[in-house]
């Protein structure tokens, strides 16, 4: 089987000073298709895990973008940056730093709900126009505050200059604003010192692999390393059609419940699946005559 013919997610870790872009160019490289994508934008100077998306499995993106993400960051204290992070101009700097007591009651604040304001120096687009490339213009413009989800955010201590965070947060998150306004809540300022990304929905940056790593391998392993696109969807319940009605929903019609004797609430995803394996994603859709099971997604030869 050559490299071209594979399809599903590929877990990348991505190296400090290279975009998600880069990674995304490399891989169409070593794995000879066009068909690559990701689920989510690593900046340059952060590290960790990137699920790339090969072949048809690009087709999942918009259904994987939303996972939740987690990330270790570094907390620098006494300073604030134009970037929120180390690798931007110094604004201000503080020798007022609080103890560990004071940043862990501070942090409990940053927990759940959370408003953010877009960072300048961010690839967040407004008129058309992308926020970093008028920042680095000089240019500041006002930004609409987004409302995020922290789902975990824990102090783990120190590590020279720097103290660890452990996050697990919405889609839309920065870290980076995120250091930067409990820095502010604290009173010294504070900036990101480094970020890694740690797992993104049910994925490990423990199972990614390097770009050197992949690239040194012949084309059985590299196929070997591509898991299947429905393990990305692992958390749903599997609906297998009986050939009949995996026609019609093959053909864009609704399967009603009462037909295949089920009865997922509305609103329900599911893994389809036919003869051959997973091929679709449905969701249960109320009609006039009862709730259905309705195709929202192929990722076969079908279109969709």
């Amino acid at each position: 089987m050559s490299v071209q013919e594979k399809s599903g997610i590929l877990l990348v870790d991505k190296p400090s000073g290279m975009t998600s872009h880069d990674v995304v160019a490399i891989i169409r490289r070593i794995y000879k298709t066009r068909q690559v994508g990701h689920t989510g934008t690593l900046d340059p100077m952060a590290t960790g895990l990137l699920v790339v998306l090969v072949g048809s499995a690009v087709k999942a993106s918009e259904y994987l973008m939303s996972d939740r993400k987690s990330y270790r960051a570094g907390l620098r204290l006494g300073i604030t940056t134009d970037t929120e992070d180390i690798s931007g101009n110094i604004l201000s700097s503080s020798d007022n730093l609080p103890c560990y007591s004071d940043i862990g009651k501070c942090i409990e604040f940053f927990r759940g709900p959370v408003y953010q304001i877009p960072p300048m120096y961010s690839a967040l687009k407004v008129g058309g126009k992308k926020l970093v490339d008028l920042a680095r213009k000089g240019v500041e413009i006002d930004r609409e505050k987004r409302l995020v989800y922290i789902y975990r955010l824990e102090l783990l201590g120190r590590e020279g200059e720097d103290w660890l965070l452990d996050v697990t947060c919405s889609k839309g998150t920065y870290i980076r604003t995120l250091c930067s306004d409990i820095g502010k809540s604290l009173g010294c300022g504070g900036t990101m010192s480094f970020l890694r990304r740690t797992g993104c929905g049910c994925f490990s940056v423990d199972d990614a692999v390097g770009l050197p790593e992949i690239g040194a391998l012949d084309d059985d392993l590299k196929n070997q390393l591509i898991i299947p696109l429905e393990s990305a969807f692992s958390s749903l319940p599997v609906l297998r059609l009986p050939a009949f009605y995996e026609r019609l929903a093959k053909n864009g019609c609704e399967i009603y419940q009462k037909k295949i004797s089920s009865s997922y609430p509305v609103g329900t995803r599911l893994r389809v699946y036919d003869g051959k394996g997973f091929f679709a994603l449905a969701e249960i859709c109320e009609y006039p005559a009862g709730s259905a099971v309705k195709l929202i997604k192929r990722f076969d030869s079908g279109n969709g």
